[in-house]
């Protein structure tokens, strides 16, 4: 779902999120990517064409068969789901681009299908953008969960007390225990290791020794870990918004919630010397905070009928600054929600359906230890996080990652730890300098863990995904992929503001179409 369509109050839309302590040392690192588990047996793919649901570009689809544990080589296995657009100019192709659009929970098949209309035509020519769904998201045999089990952990998510935290825990206990029964072993070994040998797989089912990378979000992660594994592979490689997979659950708690605060501040400032903007001349901090309060009372609703809380509030504002499209509707909706007449609102809210297919849980779970000992902990989380954000208070995407976590029943199998990369040609890590899901002091201790093997480079404005927020950034990018040749070390690429009430989200006629909000939806993206 478009960004442009914030949940509904009533029952706020499940984040796919990260787009996220450290207590694993660089020796277990290394013990789990180390040589002692063989490459993958190539078994080459076998293409059949197939249509994209967007209507452009000529493409093929192969289904690829790993084992859901390598430990038993013999024993379960996940049907991966892949689809490619060949390049378009056969006689300079470079080789396979593999994409990943994050979430956890994002459809890389569906981001392949997406290439024609959000990659730049020099990508187009020059590889064959292949996107896989992960194993137990999309087509790669789904991990499916009671509705009604992911419904009760959403009401629970912001537990206000020892008893409702307690309650949280069990019924993130019985929901993972439910998506096991229903979806069998697979849903244990969603973790970014495992999926990053099946990207090991995949290459070796095209034949390729090496290959080119592009992820963007919890890509990045999936990208971080094949580095590690296998770095001898890696013909080049952008991480784009990046994920820090070394942080504990507090400093990933601060670090969104400073970035939250952080990109609203900017989004107050723009809307004071923005004409257009329709709170233009008001105290755009302030009406913030006067809605918060009016929320927490219980004294805040939309259209007089449909109550909002102060979770609710700040999912809303934290879709909305997603990425600077949105801006102008954000004020407009802001403005309404303090209107005492409803007649006069001119924003909507798109009433949301039942939940997916679930898949966010069982990677993110998998692949960080947040556990807290008590609601003790959380509350005093809370107390230190308004002191960090006095206007947004808190990351709700932060907060709900580490809340619904909480007595999760799956072994974290790939936990927190430094990057340990050696030997990949150079890495382009970039990171926009106001991202609310990724943090641009995630993206700048990624390359300070990678080192000597990657380029940063940051753009200067608000959003998430450099690619399509910055055109300087998406033509290092470009540039990077198909010639080798990365920006300088340190580069900045300007900040593009929103410059009017029209401002359209990036079309074919002024550059690459964002493919994140209808791949992943608002707020599920991290």
């Amino acid at each position: 779902m478009s960004s442009s369509y914030p949940p509904s109050p009533e029952r706020p839309k499940r984040r796919g999120r990260l787009a996220v302590g450290a207590l694993a040392t660089a020796l277990f690192a290394q013990l789990l990517g180390g040589t002692s588990v063989a490459a993958p047996a190539p078994e080459p793919l076998t293409w059949q064409p197939c249509e994209s649901p967007y209507g452009v570009g000529t493409f093929e689809c192969a289904t690829l068969t790993v084992p859901v544990d390598r430990e038993r080589p013999q024993g379960a296995t996940v049907d991966l789901a892949l689809a490619r657009h060949r390049a378009t100019d056969p006689e300079h192709r470079i080789g396979p681009l593999l994409v990943n659009p994050g979430g956890p929970g994002g459809s890389g098949r569906e981001f392949a299908f997406a290439a024609p209309l959000s990659f730049s035509p020099d990508l187009l020519e020059r590889f064959d953008i292949v996107g896989f769904d992960p194993r137990g998201i999309g087509l790669s045999d789904p991990v499916t969960c009671d509705e009604e089990l992911i419904a009760a952990q959403e009401s629970l998510l912001y537990p206000d007390s020892g008893s409702s935290f307690a309650a949280l825990r069990r019924t993130n206990r019985v929901l993972g225990d439910d998506c096991r029964a229903r979806t069998g072993s697979l849903v244990d070994h969603m973790d970014s290791t495992s999926v990053a040998r099946d990207m090991d797989a995949i290459r070796a089912g095209l034949g390729e020794e090496r290959i080119s990378y592009y992820g963007v979000s919890y890509g990045t992660a999936l990208g971080e870990r094949y580095a590690e594994l296998f770095p001898d592979r890696v013909r080049a490689m952008t991480l784009d918004s990046v994920i820090d997979h070394s942080l504990d659950s507090w400093t990933l708690q601060k670090t969104r919630a400073t970035a939250m605060e952080e990109s609203f501040g900017q989004f107050a400032d723009w809307c004071a010397r923005t004409a257009s903007c329709v709170l233009h001349g008001r105290d755009v901090r302030a009406l913030f905070d006067s809605l918060y309060r009016r929320a927490a009372a219980g004294e805040l609703s939309w259209g007089g009928d449909v109550l909002f809380t102060d979770e609710h509030l700040q999912r809303l504002a934290l879709n909305f600054l997603y990425g600077t499209a949105d801006w102008f509707r954000f004020a407009e909706f802001l403005a309404d929600l303090d209107t005492p007449d409803p007649a006069g609102a001119r924003s909507s809210l798109r009433v949301q359906g039942a939940p997916a297919a679930y898949g966010y849980f069982p990677v993110l779970c998998q692949d960080f230890d947040l556990a807290v000992p008590s609601y003790a902990t959380l509350a005093g989380y809370r107390r230190r996080l308004a002191r960090v954000a006095p206007v947004t208070r808190f990351s709700t995407l932060a907060w709900t990652d580490l809340t619904g976590c909480q007595g999760w029943p799956a072994k974290v199998a790939d936990p927190q730890h430094e990057l340990h990369i050696d030997g990949t040609p150079p890495i382009l890590v970039t990171n926009s300098r106001y991202d609310i899901a990724t943090p641009h002091v995630w993206g700048a201790g990624v390359a300070r863990q990678i080192g000597r093997e990657a380029v940063f480079l940051t753009y200067d404005g608000a959003g998430h995904g450099d690619y399509w927020s910055s055109p300087c950034a998406r033509d290092a990018i470009d540039t990077y992929l198909t010639t080798l040749v990365p920006p300088a070390d340190g580069t900045h690429c300007p900040a593009v503001w929103p410059t009017g009430p029209s401002a359209p989200r990036r079309s074919q006629g002024d550059g690459p179409v964002d493919p994140l909000p209808a791949l992943l939806g608002t707020g599920t993206r991290g």
